[in-house]
């Protein structure tokens, strides 16, 4: 199995995937919509198919078009990347349904872990900590919830992410309101209006836990993440391994999800992320692919975290043992996006000259290229920039030094803001929690 994939996104984490599939020997097949002719993996793929215009729900979610493009190309697995279709159990229910190999987990599990609701139930009964709040939707009676809970409380939309679905709720009397804007919010971005709700901790840090599993119940942890540093519930600046963690706290959570993990008879790669504040984890919920921030894990372990994704599709038994991951150094990746560093505002346009910075111990995962063209339709991540070194202060140090080497002209580009914030004094020191970026914009009048 596997003779053949289809990668189904676009960007770096396309190019990411194809790049690892050309490793293994495995013959590739890209799939575009009509904005993304000239995207770097399109033309380095074996073969490539356009499937729509660019608005991505006629092009890059629509799932007849690329079950019709493996069936065309004779590919007979694919890799939905992250974001898109890579979430989506309908997606891998109709691919495995095909007779293709989904790179990723079984459909039902992605279903059962995609609905914050069931997902947060699961991690109740397998034994993971969790934030306390509703044993499931909002109730008729919400303020005897919300009571109990005691304020502040988050109203969180069941089948939410990417940041989307969430609102504070500070007093009683903004409650209903509150749970109707989100109800009509989550029912217009995911098609369910579910919303569920939980006590909203003050101060705590965004820690996640890397796990990979093959179709042989081997499971392993990779370690862990520090992803604190958000703006709009989205990350920013990503690093591994999560700074001034406890080893005992750590070896706890890492059991946990091991644990979790044989529970579900997950395979692939998987994240649980948590909550972590004056010492304990809450599970939030858990992301069934690869994700975004991969590299900084991939950096502190040696390991190729889409090439293992793609042995474990084949059916391959991992090679490797708990006792040989070991997590060496310290790595920090920067998400640079096609945006302005002060509005914000995405900025799509013609790159005119592109220099991705060097030296060792510096990574570059990014699709750009001079005279390449950066559409409006897509989320506005151009590249990642991974630093590694023997220590955090050093990965930081250096990291300081590739943003000032990297240069992009013709668009906007945030690198401005990450150079400004890798030499911010309390990240330097470590262990920010989630809402200190958000509460520096606003001290800096950023809206």
């Amino acid at each position: 199995m596997l003779n053949k994939l289809l990668i189904a996104n676009r960007g770096e984490i396309a190019l990411r995937i194809l790049r690892a599939a050309k490793e293994l020997k495995i013959p590739t097949v890209a799939v575009y919509s009509e904005a993304d002719k000239d995207l770097m993996h399109v033309k380095m793929a074996d073969e490539s198919i356009c499937i729509g215009p660019s608005n991505s729900a006629l092009s890059y979610m629509n799932i007849p078009a690329i079950i019709s493009a493996m069936e065309l190309s004779g590919a007979d697995g694919v890799h939905p990347g992250y974001g898109f279709l890579s979430e989506n159990p309908d997606f891998a229910e109709k691919v495995e349904k095909s007779g293709f190999e989904f790179v990723g987990p079984q459909a039902s599990v992605i279903k059962m872990m995609g609905n914050k609701v069931s997902a947060k139930k699961f991690a109740l009964d397998s034994g993971l900590p969790i934030v306390p709040g509703s044993d499931g939707a909002v109730s008729n009676n919400p303020h005897e919830q919300a009571d109990k809970l005691g304020y502040p409380i988050i109203i969180k939309a069941a089948s939410g992410g990417g940041g989307r679905g969430m609102r504070v709720v500070h007093a009683k009397e903004d409650l209903e309101h509150s749970i109707e804007l989100t109800q009509q919010e989550a029912g217009a971005a995911f098609g369910d209006s579910t919303v569920y709700m939980e006590k909203f901790l003050l101060t705590p840090r965004h820690i996640e836990v890397q796990v990979l599993a093959d179709k042989h119940n081997n499971v392993l942890h990779l370690g862990d993440r520090d992803c604190s540093m958000q703006r709009r519930h989205q990350k920013v600046i990503e690093e591994a391994p999560a700074f001034g963690i406890p080893e005992d706290e750590r070896k706890d959570i890492f059991d946990k999800c091991i644990s979790a993990c044989k529970e579900l008879n997950y395979v692939s790669a998987g994240t649980f992320e948590f909550l972590y504040e004056d010492g304990n984890f809450y599970f939030i919920e858990m992301n069934t692919r690869i994700q975004v921030e991969h590299p900084v894990t991939e950096s502190v372990t040696g390991l190729d975290l889409v090439k293992l994704q793609l042995r474990i599709a084949r059916g391959e038994e991992l090679k490797i043992k708990q006792d040989d991951v070991v997590i060496q150094g310290h790595a920090i990746e920067c998400r640079i996006n096609a945006e302005n560093s002060d509005t914000f505002m995405p900025s799509p346009g013609k790159v005119i000259d592109y220099h991705a910075p060097g030296g060792i111990g510096v990574r570059i995962d990014s699709h750009l290229y001079n005279d390449y063209v950066v559409p409006p339709h897509y989320d506005s991540l151009i590249a990642k920039v991974i630093c590694r070194a023997n220590d955090r202060e050093d990965a930081r140090a250096r990291l300081e030094r590739a943003l000032e080497e990297m240069y992009v002209s013709g668009i906007d580009t945030n690198l401005d803001m990450h150079r400004k914030l890798i030499k911010d004094p309390n990240f330097i020191e470590g262990g920010v929690d989630i809402n200190y970026l958000e509460n520096k914009f606003k001290e800096e009048k950023h809206v």
